[in-house]
């Protein structure tokens, strides 16, 4: 995949978070998927999929704690 399909793939994924949050988990391993796909084809991530992961992995924990 190029970078412009990754860019639709997140897209994608955002309008899915913004249209059922249930679904948040799932959304939220798929883009770290996909961060480790273009990482493994040596394609830069950009930094707004790094920064979706770091808000998402702290909404996780935040809502992990008691």
């Amino acid at each position: 995949m190029t970078e412009v399909d990754y860019n639709a793939e997140l897209s994608l994924l955002m309008t899915e978070m913004q249209g059922d949050q249930g679904e948040a988990h799932e959304i939220l391993m798929r883009l770290k998927q996909m961060i480790a796909t273009m990482r493994a084809e040596g394609l830069p991530v950009p930094q707004d999929f790094k920064d979706l992961e770091a808000g998402l992995d702290a909404e996780f924990e935040a809502d992990a704690k008691p």
